[in-house]
């Protein structure tokens, strides 16, 4: 699984256009803090069956508070849909929180 930390997701999100940043916590964690307008919503139990959502070209960065949910769902991903675009927030946005934002506290 490709990883990416929070400080390097935070220059991609400065100079790649071809990104794409998945939030798979539930859509109050979401509402409550995110990593603003280059994120999408799609909670963890709706991602299958909105999996033509995710773009097969580009950079696609999945993540949710710690990490746990994403890694689930990126191995899952892989597997079934032959995904290989997919990036694993490590550290989720408690690490966002932690090395960029701090403002992006997780509920």
């Amino acid at each position: 699984m490709k990883q990416i930390s929070a400080s390097d997701l935070n220059d991609l999100m400065q100079t790649e256009t071809d990104l794409q940043i998945i939030d798979i916590r539930e859509a109050y964690e979401f509402d409550y803090s995110n990593l603003g307008l280059k994120a999408t919503s799609i909670p963890m139990a709706e991602l299958i069956d909105r999996i033509s959502e995710i773009q097969s070209t580009g950079k696609v960065i999945i993540h949710c508070k710690s990490g746990k949910r994403a890694e689930a769902m990126i191995d899952y991903l892989e597997v079934h849909f032959k995904l290989k675009n997919l990036y694993h927030l490590t550290g989720g946005i408690a690490a966002w929180s932690q090395e960029v934002d701090a403002s992006a506290i997780p509920c």
